[in-house]
């Protein structure tokens, strides 16, 4: 390989002299963009990150320059990503979910650092409180995992006959068990029977889907995970194989051929980030940023897929919809 090739391949800043790097950053400040998830599940939040720190003053490319890595759902390159982003001295970095938020955490004390994170901040160890976070670390709580049992008000509206509904559950992980609960609550409540399945390997999706058959579950909800997201795709081909009725939790899996989603608006959330992350590009300090609560969210319904399972939406949930795609 050229050397001029293998500089272009660590993205030309890391090659540099320290010296050289340390004047690059003062003229032009360097962004670390960090998701566990790759580029192509999501476009839109990179360019939504973007209009933030646009919002600010800052355009990539003429007064900011970002670094962007994707662990491409592999969770365990991530510790390696954050601090491949920390000898990179950038001045600021973005950790969009837990995962990624926890690896750059633990990666660096002093490089500011903005989260997206659908988990309790607070819980999850990322700061102290939502109004004073302390150390070098805010961002926005994006709600993705508070909305169980509104997904399942929806469930029970498409599908009022359901007398079992599936519930895909990563197991061993405290946030997945206080969204499962809040799931159980709001399904006693209605006298609704669900049937909590536990997967957290690509062979157990496809046991869970069988079982689901077996017991006949007439539709299917899932507890927000990393995990689950990851393999967003598997579950909407078996979904469709088996035609099962689905509620998923961001706009793109509705996009992608599930039934329907509803959950925070992530582009929304992105741009917050960006504006947090300009913010303290001009000064600011995280710890004197408190955490913001995204609160948009939007409902999405695909039209083909419940043709294609035979189902109609009520009138009232279409006019509801943010978004139909048919």
């Amino acid at each position: 390989m050229r050397r001029r090739e293998f500089i272009a391949g660590l993205g030309g800043a890391a090659a540099l002299p320290l010296a050289a790097r340390a004047q690059q950053s003062a003229a032009q400040p360097i962004v670390g963009f960090l998701r566990s998830s790759p580029f192509e599940s999501n476009p839109r939040t990179a360019a939504a990150f973007q209009r933030g720190l646009r919002e600010t003053g800052y355009v990539e490319g003429q007064n900011v320059a970002i670094e962007y890595r994707y662990a491409d759902n592999q969770f365990d390159r991530l510790p390696a990503l954050a601090a491949d982003l920390v000898r990179r001295q950038v001045d600021v970095i973005f950790a969009g979910g837990p995962p990624a938020a926890l690896a750059a955490k633990s990666a660096t004390a002093t490089i500011p650092i903005v989260f997206t994170s659908g988990d309790d901040p607070v819980k999850a160890g990322l700061v102290s409180s939502l109004d004073k976070p302390g150390g070098n670390v805010t961002g926005v709580n994006i709600f993705l995992q508070v909305l169980g049992a509104k997904r399942l008000g929806l469930l029970r509206e498409i599908v009022p006959n359901a007398s079992v509904i599936g519930v895909l559950h990563y197991p061993n992980a405290r946030d997945s068990e206080e969204q499962l609960n809040d799931i159980r609550t709001a399904a006693q409540a209605v006298n609704q029977r669900i049937l909590v399945v536990n997967v957290d390997t690509e062979q157990d999706i496809h046991a869970a889907f069988r079982t689901l058959v077996q017991t006949r579950a007439g539709a299917l909800l899932f507890v927000t995970h990393p995990f689950l997201t990851s393999r967003k795709e598997q579950i909407i081909t078996l979904a469709a194989h088996y035609a099962i009725p689905a509620i998923y939790t961001v706009r793109e899996e509705a996009v992608a051929g599930g039934l329907m989603s509803y959950g925070t608006n992530l582009n929304d959330a992105y741009r917050l980030a960006g504006l947090y992350a300009g913010r303290i590009l001009k000064g600011e300090k995280p710890s004197e940023l408190p955490v913001m609560q995204s609160t948009r969210f939007e409902f999405v319904v695909n039209l083909k897929t419940a043709k294609t399972l035979g189902l109609e939406f009520p009138q009232g949930l279409v006019l509801a919809a943010d978004e139909v795609i048919e």
